[in-house]
């Protein structure tokens, strides 16, 4: 089993921004790859980022590129999501996810098979 808990949501006026984190614990040496992923009311969830705990490639959904930055501490076995410049578009629940070494993919919900709660992002125009 993996733990995952994310922190770090919030309000923020249009061109802020706010950092995410991700605590993970548990069997996390079994997992391969941590994701962010978000919905907004009304919509179905979608990736936002992913990154690979061993070598830290990176992977962004088209519409957070360049705005959001994907991180991570093995040390703290703790994955952050940066975003600068957000928009009222960007509200939404922000979920963490872990994804085991079998899954090839990296931008689907069935690509992940832990999640975190969710945290609440709010950008105000």
């Amino acid at each position: 089993q993996v733990q995952l808990v994310e922190s770090g949501g919030g309000l923020v006026q249009a061109g802020g921004s706010l950092r995410l984190s991700c605590a993970a614990s548990g069997r996390t040496f079994s997992r391969d790859r941590m994701g962010w992923f978000r919905q907004a009311p009304g919509k179905e969830r979608e990736f936002v980022a992913s990154i690979r705990w061993s070598g830290g490639s990176t992977y962004y959904a088209d519409s957070v590129k360049g705005r959001f930055t994907i991180s991570r501490d093995n040390a703290k076995n703790t994955v952050y999501l940066q975003m600068n410049s957000l928009k009222p578009e960007d509200t939404a629940v922000y979920y963490c996810a872990a994804a085991p070494y079998s899954t090839p993919g990296v931008a689907t919900d069935d690509d992940y098979d832990f999640w975190g709660q969710g945290t609440q992002v709010t950008v105000s125009s």
